[in-house]
C-alpha cells in the first residue's frame, strides 16, 4: 500500500487505463497544458501527447457532444468538467444523447464515456458553484452515478467506470483532492453498485456518500463516547443503488439516519427513505431521519455557509432522536 492524494488516485486510474487501451482519451478545460484545474491530470500530456489529452475551449456543450459522438466510432472518452455546475451547459448531450444512444439504436451503439469532475460545495464559491447534482443525474435511466469519498475507492471505481460500456457520471470534490489515503500499488478495480460498510455498529445505521461522510465519522466518534454504536455505510455508487446493503444494516440496527449534501426536496435520501419503509418497514423502531443542506441556494458568507451545510451536531441530534434519547 502507498499513501497518495485523491487527485493522484484519479490520475493513476486514468493513466493506467490509457496505457491499457489506446481508444481512451481525456478531454476538457485545462486538462493538458495546465495539468488539470485541480492537478488531477498532472503529467498526462507529457506521457500521452495532445491527441489523447486534449485542452478545449470553454464550451461544455461542445466537448461533451464531441465525446458522445466519438463513442460511436470506437473511442472511450473521459470528459472532465471543471465543476459539475458547468455541466449544466452540456447536460443536453448527457441526458438526451449519452444516456439514450444504446436504447435508441436498438443496442447497436453502447456509449462508454465517463463524465467526471467535482460536485457540491467547496467553500466560499457561492450559489452558482456549490450545487450537488447526484440526484439530477441518478434520475435519468441509462446513466450510472458514482460518488467516491476517499482515494482507494476513487481509483478502483474510476477504473471500473472507464471500462464500463455505459455512460458514467463520476463525481468528486474540490475539497477532497488533497485528501490522503492508502492505495494498492498493483492493479485493482472495485465493482460499480456495491456499497461499503466503513464502520460497523449495532445501534443505528448512518448512510452517506462523498465528502460529507466525514461529518458522519466525526459524529460516530463522539457518540461512541456516550455508548452509542453507529454503523456507517458509504454508498459509493448512487445508481445502481446497493439497497440490500442498507436493508441488511437496518434489519440489524432497526434505525436509519441518512446524511446527504443536497437540498431536501427529491434527493437521494428521499429515495432511500421510500425504499426502506416500503421494503422493510417492520424492522424500523423509529421514523427515518434525513439530514440535508438548508433549502436555499448556497450562501457566500462563511458564517451562513456553516449554518447551511450539515455538521456533526446535526448527525448526533438525528441519531439521538431515532434512539429516543436526549
Amino acid at each position: 500500500m502507498k499513501t497518495i492524494q485523491f487527485r493522484e488516485a484519479i490520475c493513476q486510474a486514468m493513466s493506467e487505463e490509457m496505457r491499457r487501451d489506446e481508444s481512451i482519451y481525456l478531454m476538457g478545460e485545462e486538462v493538458a497544458e495546465y495539468n488539470g484545474a485541480y492537478k488531477a491530470s498532472k503529467g498526462m500530456l507529457d506521457e500521452f501527447g495532445d491527441k489523447r489529452v486534449i485542452d478545449t475551449p470553454i464550451s461544455e456543450l461542445g466537448f461533451a457532444g464531441i465525446g458522445v459522438g466519438s463513442t460511436m466510432t470506437g473511442n472511450r472518452p473521459i470528459i472532465e468538467f471543471m465543476t459539475f455546475n458547468f455541466a449544466l451547459v452540456g447536460i443536453d448531450q448527457i441526458i438526451n444523447n449519452a444516456a439514450k444512444i444504446r436504447q435508441m439504436s436498438g443496442g447497436q451503439f453502447p456509449c462508454p464515456i465517463v463524465f467526471r469532475g467535482p460536485t457540491a460545495s467547496a467553500g466560499q464559491l457561492a450559489a452558482t458553484h456549490s450545487q450537488a447534482f447526484e440526484s439530477w443525474y441518478a434520475n435519468c435511466p441509462g446513466l450510472k452515478v458514482i460518488v467516491p469519498s476517499n482515494p482507494y475507492d476513487a481509483k478502483g471505481l474510476l477504473k471500473s467506470a472507464i471500462r464500463d460500456e455505459d455512460p458514467v457520471i463520476f463525481m468528486e470534490s474540490e475539497q477532497m483532492y488533497g485528501d490522503k489515503g492508502e492505495v494498492p500499488e498493483g492493479e485493482y478495480t472495485l465493482p460499480i453498485g456495491v456499497a461499503d460498510i466503513k464502520r460497523e455498529g449495532k445501534d443505528v445505521t448512518v448512510v452517506s456518500f462523498g465528502k460529507i461522510i466525514k461529518v458522519a465519522y466525526e459524529a460516530a466518534e463522539s457518540l461512541s463516547k456516550e455508548g452509542v454504536d453507529c454503523e456507517i455505510i458509504d454508498l459509493r455508487t448512487i445508481r445502481p443503488m446497493d439497497y440490500e446493503a442498507i436493508f441488511n444494516s437496518v434489519k440489524k440496527t432497526n434505525r436509519l439516519v441518512i446524511l446527504e449534501e443536497s437540498w431536501p426536496f427529491g434527493n437521494i435520501s428521499t429515495e432511500i427513505t421510500y425504499q426502506v419503509q416500503n421494503q422493510i418497514f417492520d424492522f424500523l423502531d423509529a421514523p427515518i431521519e434525513k439530514i440535508n443542506t438548508a433549502d436555499t441556494p448556497a450562501p457566500y458568507s462563511p458564517v451562513l455557509l456553516a449554518e447551511w451545510l450539515p455538521n456533526s451536531q446535526d448527525v448526533i441530534k438525528a441519531v439521538k432522536k431515532v434512539m429516543y434519547v436526549k
